[in-house]
């Protein structure tokens, strides 16, 4: 079994895709924490605007995502509005995906 790190969680989530952006929310920079504790893995991200119409959506695909990582038996993902998300936040390579270079 591999042990379940953090960083093993922050790769998993690569695989969550914004529907809207067509991106996914580690290098989009929703992603504010992840702790992972006693096979349980939270996370605590945001979405680019309060209004997001996808926000169940990625929320709930993050949260899948995490129960397929062998070894996560439970897994909490929290919205939160507050800071709010701005371009800043996004990784390098999606700030060129995007034409913020």
């Amino acid at each position: 079994m591999i042990a379940v790190t953090e960083e093993v969680v922050e790769e998993a989530l690569r695989d969550v895709i914004d529907p809207e952006l067509g991106y996914n929310i580690i290098d989009l920079g929703l992603v504010y924490g992840i702790t992972v504790r006693d096979h349980v893995a939270d996370v605590v991200m945001t979405m680019t605007t309060p209004g997001c119409p996808a926000t169940q959506y990625i929320q709930e695909g993050a949260r899948q995502r995490l129960l397929a990582i062998n070894g996560v038996d439970e897994a909490v993902v929290k919205v939160v509005w507050l800071p709010p998300w701005e371009p800043t936040m996004m990784s390098e390579e999606a700030k060129r995906h995007f034409g913020f270079d």
